[in-house]
C-alpha cells in the first residue's frame, strides 16, 4: 500500500530545497519526495506541518509506568534499593503487559518509533509491541552476585529463551539485546558470560554505566578501573553497546567509547530528578562518540516524552555550562532521531531520505507556539509540543493521526491500567 504526505515541509538541510514537497511512503520504506504529482492509495494532507524522523527511545524500562510518581524526591540508592526494587518483587506478567501497553501509546503519541527496554516479564513487553507496530529493542534485566553459577542462572537462561522467540520478530521491528544491569548489581563471572555471549553472536548490549559519583567511585575500589574501563577488560566494548547515563564517565571512558563505537543514552531528565549530575555531553559529542536520547523508566522521569527529552536536553548544558552554544537545536535533533536508530543497530532508519525505513512524525507548525516559523531545528528543540503531533508511522504503517489510535484501544489500555497497576505492590 502507498501513502502520500503531500504539501509537507522537510527540516532544513534535507536536500529538498525550500518550500513543500510531497513525499511517498512505498510499503515500508521512503520511495519518493519530490515537487511533483504522486498518485497514491492513500493522501494524507500536509499542509502546514513539519515532516520529521520519528523519535528514537534508547533507554527505557517500559514496565516502570506502574510506578509512576510511587517513589519521587529520593537519591538513587534509596530509590532502587528503598523503593523500587522491594516493589518491583511484585511485579506480575499482567502487570508489565498492561504497564507496556501504556507506555507504549504514550510514545507513539509524541512521535517515538523505536524504543530500548530492559525490565522483567520481557516477553509481555515484546508481545505489546508487536501488537502496536513500534519497533524495540528488547534486553531482560540482569543481576547476579558471587553464587550465581552459570547452570542454574535462570535470568540468563530467560534472555537465551527470548532471543530464541523474538529476535527479528515482527519484520525485524523486535531486536533482543543482552544486558548487564551494572557493574555494582552483578559478579564477575557473570558478566563476563553476558558479554562474551553477546559478541559471540553479534547482538546488542544494555548497560547501566556510571550514572551515579558512588557507582563510579566504587567500581574503583573494588576493581581499581572505572565501570568502563572494566568493561572493555571483559570484552563487553566490542558488542554493540549502548550505555545509559554516563553521568560520571572520565576523559578516559569517553575516549574508550569512541574507540570501540559505544552508543551513549543521555537521560537528562531522570539524572536531574535523581540528583545524579549530567552528563558532558560536548566531551562526549567532540569525541566522536555516538549520543543518544532517553527518556528513563516513568518512575525517576514520570513521563515518556521524548520531545520534552530533547528540549530538556538543549536547555540545561547551556544553563549549567553558562553558554547558550554549549549544545545546538539542530545537535539535539539528530540525538534524538538519527542517532539514535544507530544505538539501536537500526541501518536505513532514522533519515528523511527515499530508500529509508520509512519512521516517521507529523508536526502541526500551524499551532499558536510555533508561529512565526524561522528554523524547524530551533522550533522544534523550543517550541513544539507532543500534543503538536499530528502522526507517527513506524515502516510505512501509520500507528497514530490526528488523535485517533490505529493499532491499539487506547479507552481498553486506560482502563485496564487503572485497574491493574495502582497498589499492586501493596
Amino acid at each position: 500500500m502507498s501513502i502520500l504526505i503531500k504539501n509537507v515541509f522537510l527540516p532544513e538541510d534535507c536536500g529538498y530545497g525550500d518550500g513543500s514537497v510531497n513525499v511517498l511512503i512505498d510499503g515500508a520504506v521512503i520511495g519518493k519526495i519530490t515537487k511533483d504529482e504522486i498518485k497514491a492509495d492513500e493522501v494524507i494532507d500536509g499542509r502546514g506541518h513539519l515532516l520529521i524522523p520519528g523519535f528514537y527511545n534508547t533507554h527505557c524500562h517500559s514496565a516502570m509506568t506502574a510506578l509512576r510518581g510511587y517513589a519521587d524526591d529520593l537519591p538513587l540508592g534509596p530509590w532502587l534499593f528503598g523503593k523500587i526494587l522491594p516493589a518491583e518483587e511484585h511485579l506480575t506478567a499482567k502487570v508489565v503487559r498492561s504497564a507496556s501497553e501504556l507506555a507504549i501509546a504514550e510514545m507513539i503519541r509524541g512521535g517515538v518509533v523505536s524504543f530500548s527496554d530492559m525490565y522483567f516479564f520481557m516477553d509481555e513487553t515484546a508481545r505489546a509491541a508487536i501488537d502496536s507496530g513500534i519497533k524495540l529493542n528488547i534486553a531482560r534485566g540482569y543481576t547476579s552476585d558471587d553464587n550465581t553459577a552459570p547452570e542454574n542462572d535462570f535470568r540468563f537462561d530467560e534472555t537465551v529463551e527470548l532471543i530464541r522467540n523474538f529476535h527479528g520478530a515482527a519484520d525485524g521491528r523486535i531486536k533482543v539485546d543482552m544486558c548487564i544491569h551494572g557493574e555494582y548489581t552483578n559478579a564477575d563471572r557473570a558478566m563476563r558470560r553476558v558479554a562474551e555471549y553477546a559478541v559471540d553472536n553479534g547482538l546488542g548490549l544494555q548497560i547501566h554505566v556510571s550514572e551515579t559519583t558512588d557507582e563510579h567511585k566504587g567500581a574503583i575500589e573494588r576493581r581499581g578501573m572505572t565501570p568502563m574501563q572494566y568493561f572493555e577488560s571483559i570484552g563487553a566494548l566490542k558488542a554493540g553497546l549502548c550505555a545509559a547515563h554516563c553521568v560520571k564517565v572520565s576523559d578516559e571512558d569517553i575516549a574508550l567509547m569512541a574507540k570501540y563505537g559505544v552508543s551513549a543514552s543521555h537521560n537528562p531528565t531522570s539524572n536531574m530528578k535523581l540528583g545524579s549530575g549530567l552528563m558532558p555531553i560536548r566531551k562526549m559529542l567532540d569525541a566522536g562518540v555516538n549520543v543518544s536520547l532517553g527518556t528513563d523508566g516513568a518512575a525517576s522521569n514520570n513521563n515518556l516524552d521524548l520531545l520534552k527529552e530533547m528540549q530538556f536536553a538543549a536547555l540545561i548544558h547551556k544553563g549549567f555550562h553558562e553558554n547558550p552554544t554549549e549544545i545546538t537545536a539542530r545537535e539535539c535533533f539528530k540525538i534524538a532521531t538519527e542517532n539514535g536508530a544507530r544505538a539501536q543497530g537500526r541501518a536505513n532508519c532514522g533519515r528523511l531520505a527515499e530508500g529509508c525505513r520509512a519512521d516517521l512524525a507529523l508536526i502541526d507548525t500551524d499551532a499558536l507556539n510555533n508561529i512565526p516559523l524561522y528554523d524547524t531545528y530551533s522550533a522544534l528543540a523550543y517550541s513544539v509540543r507532543s500534543t503538536d503531533v499530528r502522526m507517527t508511522a513506524v515502516d510505512g504503517k501509520i500507528l497514530y493521526l490526528d488523535g485517533e489510535f490505529k493499532t491499539l484501544d487506547i479507552e481498553k489500555i486506560k482502563y485496564d491500567a487503572k485497574r491493574t497497576l495502582k497498589n499492586f505492590f501493596i
